[in-house]
């Protein structure tokens, strides 16, 4: 049973990285202790919720010159965490995850768009274990000192990506979508 749920939090954790990481700007740090990537599943009808350790990004995002603006963010797949230790040595393993043959989940970015709202809406590849699909990830800006977070939500199926082979490809066991949360404390930002 938690072998279910370690596929679908290791996806969602990578998405929500990838989120994230879209939102940093020109010259951007990220502060890695202050920022995290999260992921939602379900398993048989019951939510849970598991997170990444390890993840790294590329940003040169200015909101005043979007068209040149890009973001790349790449998270360890192998620094996936999860409720129970049992699911999490499984969620590292070829049928979920592979961090063996793909060592990082990625993220590029290839448009940002300001929506009217003040967020904004990133559009880019996705590739986990080989598997690339565009996805488009809102982000919302805020500022709290020097320190600016970026902070959103993405909903991927994991069967897309290959994640959760096997037995695990049965949905009525861990539900297809991930939901990836993140939230990037980016340092070196200016203004929105």
């Amino acid at each position: 049973m938690h072998r279910r749920w370690m596929m679908p939090a290791l996806l969602a954790l990578t998405g929500a990285a990838a989120l994230v990481a879209t939102y940093a700007a020109a010259n951007q740090t990220l502060v890695a202790n202050q920022s995290e990537v999260a992921y939602v599943t379900s398993t048989m009808g019951a939510e849970v919720e598991g997170s990444f350790g390890r993840f790294e990004a590329q940003i040169d995002l200015d909101p005043n010159k979007l068209q040149t603006s890009s973001v790349s963010f790449a998270v360890d797949t192998s620094s996936v965490n999860f409720p129970s230790t049992d699911v999490q040595k499984e969620l590292v393993k070829a049928d979920w995850l592979d961090a063996a043959h793909y060592p990082k989940a990625e993220f590029r970015s290839n448009r940002i768009q300001k929506l009217p709202d003040g967020r904004f809406q990133i559009t880019g590849t996705l590739t986990i274990k080989g598997h690339a699909h565009e996805v488009v990830v809102p982000t919302s800006l805020t500022r709290s000192g020097a320190t600016t977070f970026a902070s959103g939500t993405l909903t991927i199926k994991r069967l897309d990506y290959g994640v959760g082979l096997g037995e695990w490809g049965d949905t009525s066991l861990v539900a297809d979508p991930v939901v990836i949360k993140f939230k990037l404390a980016l340092s070196g930002m200016g203004s929105t």
